[in-house]
C-alpha cells in the first residue's frame, strides 16, 4: 500500500494534461488455442465435453482490464450471444478496443470468434465499462481522451455516448429507487389475481396457477472461501473468478428450474460494487426471478460474510438470461419484495432478447 500511495502523485490534475489517443491505439488481438493445444483445452472443458463458459467469462474480464492498465478498474458488462454452440477443438480468437471514453470512465468492446470450417465465425460480443480509480482505491481518476478517427470511429463512439446515458436512465429508474410504472402495478396485480383462491375468496389464501412454480422455490445458494490463489495484482479477488462462480450457480438453477441444460442467450449489467478482500467468506444466492416462453431469468446476488463481526456487504449482482429447448414453468412470486425482483427481471430480459 506504501508504494501505491507513492504513484498518486503521478496521476494527472486535469484530463487535459494527459495524450488523446484513438480506438487503433488500444488494439488488442489474442489466440486461445483449443484446438492445437490438448493440455490446455483440459481447463476449460465441462464434463459433457463442451467449453465452460464461465471461463470464457474470466479471460474476457482479463483482456478487457488489458486494454487499461494504467488504472484500477472496475468492470460492468453486457454480453450477448452469437451462436451458443462454442466448441472445444477449435481455436478462439479475442479482439477488443477502447469506443468511448469520459472523464474518469472507459467503454471497450471486446468480440469472440472460433476457427472453424477454415474461417473465424462470430460467438458473441461483450462491452465492458471501466471507472478509473487513483491507486489508493479512493477516488476517481482521469484517463486519457479518446478522438475518434473517420465516420466509422465516430459513430461507434457515439454508440458510447448512448449507452452511457441509458446506464444513468436505468440508474435513476431502479426499483430501489422509485415505485414501479403504471404498467408494472398492473402486471404484479394480475400476478396477484391469478394465485387467488376462486373457493375462498380471500386475499390469504394462495393458490399456485398451473404450470408454475413460486419463486420461494426457485433458488440455489453457494459459498466460497476467497483463498490467495484467486488474487489479482492488487491483492483483491480477481473479478473473473467471482464471474466464474456466479455464472456456474446461475447456470445450475436455471438447469435445475427447466429441468434440461440451459443456452446462455445474455448477460447484462454484472455490477461490481465494491472489492472482495482475500479471506473472505464469498456468499452466493442465485434466483429465479421472471421465465417467458422457454427463456429464464436469473439473478445472481453476491456478499462478503464477515464471521467475526457478523456483518454482510454485498459485493456484486449478476443477470443471466437462459433459454431451454422446451417451455418452462411460470415463476410466480408470494411477497412484494418477490414482485420487484419478477419486474427487475422482467427489465433486463427486455433490454437483451426483446430488444
Amino acid at each position: 500500500m506504501a508504494e501505491r500511495v507513492s504513484l498518486s502523485s503521478m496521476l494527472a490534475k486535469s484530463q487535459q494534461e494527459l495524450p488523446v489517443k484513438t480506438m487503433k491505439d488500444s488494439y488488442l488481438e489474442v489466440h486461445l488455442p483449443l484446438g492445437s493445444e490438448p493440455q490446455l483445452r483440459e481447463k476449460y472443458l465441462t464434463f459433457h465435453n463442451t467449453v465452460r463458459f464461465g471461463r470464457i467469462l474470466e479471460d474476457l474480464d482479463s483482456l478487457s482490464r488489458s486494454l487499461n492498465t494504467s488504472m484500477f478498474t472496475f468492470p460492468l458488462s453486457v454480453l450477448n450471444m452469437r451462436q451458443h454452440n462454442i466448441y472445444p477443438n477449435c481455436d478462439i480468437k479475442f479482439t477488443g478496443h477502447v469506443t468511448w471514453v469520459g472523464k474518469t470512465s472507459i467503454e471497450a468492446k471486446m468480440h469472440m470468434s472460433q476457427f472453424q470450417n477454415g474461417a473465424y465465425s462470430s460467438v458473441l460480443d461483450a462491452t465492458f465499462v471501466m471507472v478509473a480509480r487513483d491507486p489508493e482505491n479512493k477516488r476517481a481518476a482521469f484517463v486519457n481522451p479518446l478522438k475518434p478517427d473517420g465516420p466509422e470511429e465516430e459513430k461507434i463512439f457515439q454508440e458510447g455516448e448512448a449507452n452511457k446515458s441509458r446506464r444513468v436512465e436505468l440508474s435513476t429508474a431502479s426499483l430501489l429507487k422509485v415505485a414501479p410504472t403504471n404498467e408494472e402495478r398492473e402486471i404484479v396485480h394480475s400476478l396477484f389475481l391469478n394465485t387467488l383462491d376462486p373457493k375462498t375468496v380471500s386475499f390469504r389464501s394462495r393458490v399456485l396457477p398451473p404450470n408454475s412454480e413460486w419463486m420461494e422455490d426457485a433458488k440455489m445458494k453457494g459459498l466460497e472461501i476467497c483463498h490467495p490463489q484467486e488474487r489479482n495484482i492488487f491483492n483483491r479477488i480477481f473479478g473473473g473468478f467471482l464471474m466464474r462462480k456466479a455464472y456456474e450457480l446461475g447456470w445450475a438453477n436455471a438447469c435445475s428450474f427447466g429441468g434440461r441444460r440451459p443456452n446462455l442467450v445474455a448477460v447484462d449489467d454484472i455490477l461490481f460494487q465494491r472489492p472482495v478482500d482475500i479471506g473472505s467468506l464469498l456468499l452466493l444466492s442465485s434466483q429465479v426471478c421472471y421465465t417467458e416462453g422457454n427463456y429464464i431469468q436469473v439473478r445472481v446476488h453476491s456478499e462478503v460474510f464477515n464471521p467475526l463481526t457478523r456483518q454482510h456487504n454485498t459485493t456484486n449482482v449478476f443477470h443471466f438470461t437462459f433459454s431451454s429447448d422446451h417451455e418452462v414453468p411460470n415463476i410466480v412470486p408470494q411477497t412484494y419484495g418477490e414482485s420487484m425482483l419478477y419486474l427487475d427481471g422482467k427489465r433486463h430480459f427486455n433490454q437483451t432478447v426483446q430488444q
